[in-house]
């Protein structure tokens, strides 16, 4: 039997976005990648989400993009967190704790 991928909520993959830019830049399928190997292969971010999420965390301020060279000698584009996203990260994961403690609670009642 197959492991199925569970489906991201926009909030929290804009959250695992900037999660996985905190150790540096990279282009959108790093990125990808990053959030599938942390979540031991149990998130797949599609690409159809993935490029708008990017371009609207770009927006916001929390994110910025600039054209590189990839490892495969590829024109990429390259994403790296900024000051504004990092503070935007910490305020996400409190609100995720708190979140994810009041849903544990209710599905722990009888």
């Amino acid at each position: 039997m197959g492991r199925s991928n569970a489906k991201l909520l926009q909030g929290t993959l804009d959250m695992l976005i900037l999660k996985a830019l905190m150790h540096g830049k990279m282009h959108g399928y790093g990125v990808a990648r990053r959030i599938q190997q942390l979540a031991r292969e149990a998130l797949t971010v599609e690409e159809g989400s993935l490029y708008p999420a990017l371009q609207r965390l770009a927006l916001q301020g929390w994110i910025k993009a600039e054209w590189g060279v990839s490892e495969n000698n590829q024109r990429a584009r390259y994403y790296n967190l900024t000051r504004t996203g990092r503070k935007q990260l910490e305020a996400e994961e409190a609100n995720w704790d708190r979140l994810s403690t009041a849903v544990a609670r209710v599905l722990r009642s009888a």
